[in-house]
């Protein structure tokens, strides 16, 4: 992997703020979720050609939308879901996008961080949808009932802590799926779907502002995770110590800002890019080490951390990036989105194998 560039491919200068970004599966199709100035909520689907990106169809919201997800999609249909500002999760066949083909009323507040599964992907277990709300609570929905299958909340006499992200992993049969959330106040915590309890937990001290298995559909490997302490945080998530827990990498972004966001190349598990907010993009290759795991003295086996290198970075403007989405189908391919209402379309070449 060498002589990695970022290259620049479409700008789009928008009149509204935008949240979130995801591609089309199977598509050159790519959607904005946001708020408009008059506080109504807009999802946008732009297509590309000839190196251009056009306005094709918007998604009408009442209140701002803060995510979407093409997680429980299949190849046939393309089922987008949403969450919005006033709690609502709906689901849209984009066919037909006049009203949503399902909704519910999921959270009393904003929901902060959605992540679905199940659709097209090779995940085991059926389609789901995880939701993380200022509420919160972190919920766990099937799309044949409107009420939530599972609810990982704090008990009535418990402090409630923004949920600001959530992410499926250990995904690889249909018993061992988790959800990973993070919080306002730096915790961590894994929930086990199967057995509904707090299989980890862990504090890193500062809000994390998102984080993600580097895939989802197999055993747990790495959980990357940031915060608004400017730091990355990888966790070897493949040996549990019982009293040091999992092995964690700690890495300060040089710029001292806010990490908003991660997201790992579809096409390489051990390469990610992190959203900041001094405007940059950091573009990151994590590193084995020799050996991932040692012989503790007081017992047991403990993980080892690798390293990580950084490939490539620019700055793309003087505010935050606040998220991004790598294309599925074409390797080095993204989208991004900074709360001064841009939205770029980037390559990224030197990533063969």
């Amino acid at each position: 992997m060498t002589d990695i560039k970022l290259h620049p491919y479409i700008h789009l200068q928008l009149q509204h703020t935008v949240f979130d970004v995801k591609w089309m599966p199977h598509s050159a199709k790519f959607l904005t979720f946001g708020i408009m100035p008059n506080g109504r909520g807009s999802v946008e689907v732009y297509e590309m050609t000839d190196g251009c990106a056009s306005k094709v169809h918007e998604i009408p919201h009442a209140k701002g939308v803060k995510n979407g997800s093409f997680g429980t999609s299949s190849h046939i249909q393309r089922d987008l879901t949403t969450g919005d500002f006033e709690g609502k999760l709906r689901i849209w066949d984009l066919e037909k996008p006049d009203k949503p083909v399902y909704t519910a009323n999921a959270h009393t507040s904003i929901i902060n961080s959605i992540d679905a599964i199940g659709g097209c992907s090779e995940s085991a277990g059926p389609p789901s949808i995880a939701t993380g709300s200022k509420d919160g609570s972190v919920k766990i929905w099937d799309t044949r009932t409107t009420e939530p299958i599972a609810i990982m909340q704090p008990l009535p006499d418990q402090i409630r802590r923004d949920c600001w992200t959530v992410g499926f992993g250990n995904s690889y049969d249909t018993g061992g799926r988790h959800v990973c959330a993070g919080y306002e106040n730096g915790e961590i915590k894994l929930f086990d779907l199967r057995n509904l309890k707090v299989s980890w937990e862990t504090n890193i001290k500062y809000g994390v502002c998102s984080l993600e298995f580097d895939r989802r559909d197999i055993y747990m490997n790495k959980l990357v995770a940031t915060s608004v302490d400017s730091q990355i945080h990888v966790f070897d998530m493949r040996t549990f110590h019982p009293k040091k827990g999992y092995a964690q990498l700690c890495h300060r972004d040089k710029h001292r800002s806010t990490v908003w966001a991660v997201k790992h190349l579809p096409q390489d598990k051990d390469v990610f890019m992190t959203a900041n907010g001094s405007g940059f993009l950091m573009l990151w290759r994590y590193n084995y080490p020799e050996k991932r795991t040692r012989d503790n003295s007081g017992g047991g086996a403990e993980g080892v951390t690798g390293s990580l290198s950084l490939l490539e970075e620019t700055k793309l403007t003087t505010h935050p990036m606040v998220n991004l989405d790598w294309n599925c189908h074409m390797k080095g391919l993204f989208v991004t989105c900074s709360l001064d209402q841009n939205v770029y379309v980037r390559f990224a070449t030197g990533l063969a194998d």
